[in-house]
C-alpha cells in the first residue's frame, strides 16, 4: 500500500485538509469543499436484480476507477462503509475482491475510523434522552404508545427486533415496547449521508421526529435538546475517509445506508468532494437499479447529490441465466427493464458485462449483441482478475456515454400524496399493476401527511431479490400488486420509508455465518475476513 499522503497527492489535496488516521487512512476536512470548485463528472454504478451468484458492483466500481486512471483520467471511487452485520453474517465484507479492492480491507470492514460506532452512539444517546425525559417528568407529554424512536446496533441480532424496556421498578424507567434496527437502517446514518455540511447536519438532527405528544403533535429531537450532544458525537464522522485501491487509486469510503431499507449510497459530501478533485467520481449505489439508483434520483439528487453524467448497469451471464430460470435470453427481460428505468431517469446508460472465469464466451457475446439491438453501449469487464487493465474497454465506453447530454429527472413532483408517489414507483419502476396499502400503513401515511410531511419523497423498503415484494419472483413480472405493510417517518433524513412485504430493519444471523470462519493468529493477523 501507498502511504495515504501519496494517495492524496494524486488528487492534489493540501495537507491542511487532511486528518491522518494512521499510515493508510485519513479524513478529509469539510473546508476542502470551499477551496475547490466542481469540475468532474459523477458516474452512477448500479446493477440488474441481485442473485445468489453476485453481480460484482463494488468490484466493478473499483475496477472502473482504476481503468479510468489507466486511460489518462483522474478518477476517485466513492463507496459506502461496510456494516458489521453482513461482515459477520452471510455476505461478508464489502471492499471488493481480487485485483479490484479498497485497502486496508480489514480496517475498512471492521471499526473504520469509528464512523459507524459514532452513528450508533448518537442514535442511542437520543433514545437514552427520551427515556430519561419520560422518567423525570415527561414535560413534553410524549405519548408512549406513539413513540417511534428505536435503539440501534451494528450487528445482525433478530432477538432485538421487538423488546420491552424499563422493567424492574420505577428507578429503571417507564416500561414500554420498543426495538432495535441495524445501524445501517438508522435515520442518523441516512441523514449523515445526506448532510451537505455541519449546519445541515444540525438541522436534520433537530428535525428527527421521535413520536407524538398526547395532543397528536410531532415531538422532535430538537424539542428534547438532543441536537448539540448528537453533533458532538458525529463531528468527525461527518468527514469522508480517504483510502486506496489495489492499484493505488484514491477512494472515498463514507457512510453506509443499506439500499433495501434506506437510500443506499455514499455520502453527499464525498460525492461533492469527488467531482472537485477528479475528472470522474465513480459512485456505487446499493443493490439493483430499482433500489439504489431509483433512490439516488428521488432522494439524494434533490438533497444536494451530484447529477450523474452516465449510469453503469452491471450484469453477468450467470445472473441473467438465473433470472431466466436457466435460459440466458429469458433473463434479458430483467436487464431490459433496468435499462428502461435508467433511461426514464434521463441518463445515458452503459451495460458492464462482468466476466466470471467460467463464463461461456457465447453467452457474453449474446449479451453484447442484445445491448446493440437496444442501442445501448456495453463493454466486457474482467476487473476481478485483471484490475484496471480488465476494465479499459468499459472505461472508454463510460467516457463516451458521459459526453452525451444527461438530464436527470424525478418521476413525481413533491405535491403528490405519499400514496401517489408510492404508486408511481411501484407501477413505473417495478412494473406493478397497482398498490395495496394495509390498514396500519395507510393510517400512518395519513398521520404523516396531517403533520405536514406529505411533500417528502418516499423511500421504498423492499426485497432486493426481485422487482416485486416477493424475493422468489425472478425476471420482470407484470400484473402483480405491491403490498405496503408499514411506514416510518424519517423527517431528519427528508423522506418517508414505505415498507413493502416482509421487510425488517434488523437482520438476523444465519445457521452458518461468516463469524464461524474468523480468527486472529498469535501474531495479530486477522483470518477469515472476506
Amino acid at each position: 500500500m501507498l502511504l495515504i499522503r501519496q494517495v492524496a497527492d494524486e488528487l492534489s489535496i493540501p495537507d491542511e485538509f487532511m486528518e491522518y488516521y494512521g499510515r493508510y487512512t485519513a479524513k478529509l476536512r469539510l473546508e476542502l469543499l470551499d477551496r475547490f470548485p466542481p469540475r468532474g463528472k459523477l458516474i452512477l454504478v448500479t446493477a440488474i436484480t441481485p442473485t445468489s451468484h453476485g453481480e460484482g458492483k463494488t468490484v466493478v466500481s473499483i475496477g472502473l476507477t482504476q481503468a479510468l486512471r489507466r486511460i489518462g483520467h483522474k478518477a476517485v471511487a466513492t463507496l459506502r462503509e461496510p456494516s458489521l452485520g453482513p461482515v459477520f453474517g452471510l455476505k461478508g465484507g464489502a471492499t471488493g475482491g481480487g485485483r479490484s479492492q479498497v485497502l486496508p480491507a480489514d480496517i475498512i470492514n471492521l471499526h473504520f475510523n469509528g464512523d459507524i460506532h459514532a452513528i450508533a452512539a448518537a442514535h442511542n444517546l437520543l433514545a437514552a434522552l427520551i427515556d430519561a425525559h419520560l422518567h423525570h417528568s415527561n414535560a413534553r407529554r410524549i405519548d408512549i404508545d406513539h413513540l417511534w424512536w428505536p435503539r440501534t446496533m451494528d450487528m445482525n441480532d433478530r432477538a432485538l427486533r421487538h423488546v420491552v424496556v424499563g422493567l424492574g421498578g420505577k428507578l429503571n424507567g417507564v416500561p414500554r415496547e420498543t426495538g432495535f434496527v441495524i445501524t445501517a437502517a438508522s435515520e442518523v446514518m441516512a441523514l449523515l449521508a445526506l448532510a451537505k455540511d455541519r449546519e445541515d447536519l444540525r438541522r436534520r438532527l433537530s428535525n428527527i421526529a421521535i413520536g407524538l405528544d398526547l395532543d397528536g403533535n410531532v415531538v422532535t429531537a430538537g424539542d428534547l435538546r438532543a441536537t448539540g450532544s448528537m453533533m458532538v458525537l458525529l463531528n468527525e464522522a461527518l468527514m469522508p475517509n480517504l483510502v486506496q485501491t489495489t492499484e493505488g487509486a484514491p477512494a472515498m469510503v463514507h457512510a453506509g445506508p443499506f439500499a433495501n431499507i434506506a437510500h443506499g449510497t455514499s455520502s453527499v459530501i464525498s460525492q461533492q468532494m469527488g467531482i472537485r478533485l477528479a475528472d470522474f467520481a465513480v459512485n456505487e449505489t446499493g443493490f439493483a437499479a430499482d433500489l439504489g439508483a431509483e433512490k439516488y434520483f428521488h432522494l439524494v439528487l434533490p438533497q444536494g447529490g451530484v447529477p450523474p453524467a452516465a449510469a453503469v448497469l452491471i450484469a453477468s451471464a450467470r445472473a441473467l441465466v438465473e433470472q431466466g430460470a436457466g435460459v440466458l435470453r429469458d433473463g434479458f427481460a430483467n436487464l431490459d427493464r433496468h435499462i428502461a428505468n435508467l433511461r426514464r431517469f434521463g441518463v445515458p446508460v452503459v451495460v458492464a458485462i462482468n466476466r466470471f472465469a467460467d463464463d461461456p464466451r457465447e453467452q457474453l457475446d449474446e449479451i453484447a449483441a442484445h445491448c446493440r439491438e437496444l442501442g445501448v453501449l456495453s463493454a466486457l469487464a474482467d476487473v476481478f482478475n485483471e484490475g484496471g487493465a480488465g476494465g479499459e474497454d468499459l472505461a472508454r465506453a463510460v467516457v463516451e456515454a458521459a459526453a452525451e447530454p444527461s438530464n436527470p429527472v424525478q418521476l413525481y413532483p413533491p405535491e403528490l400524496s405519499l400514496e401517489e408517489k408510492t404508486q408511481i414507483v411501484a407501477t413505473q419502476v417495478y412494473g406493478a399493476s397497482g398498490v395495496h396499502f394495509e390498514g396500519e400503513a395507510r393510517r400512518k401515511l395519513r398521520r404523516y401527511a396531517a403533520a405536514g410531511y406529505a411533500h417528502l419523497p418516499v423511500c421504498m423498503a423492499k426485497t432486493q431479490s426481485s422487482f416485486t415484494d416477493n424475493p422468489k419472483v425472478l425476471g420482470a413480472p407484470t400484473g402483480w400488486t405491491l403490498t405496503v405493510t408499514d411506514a416510518h417517518l424519517s423527517a431528519g433524513a427528508g423522506f418517508v420509508v414505505i415498507v413493502a412485504g416482509n421487510m425488517m430493519r434488523m437482520p438476523g444471523l444465519g445457521k452458518d455465518p461468516q463469524a464461524f470462519r474468523m480468527d486472529v493468529t498469535p501474531e495479530g493477523e486477522i483470518t477469515g475476513l472476506r
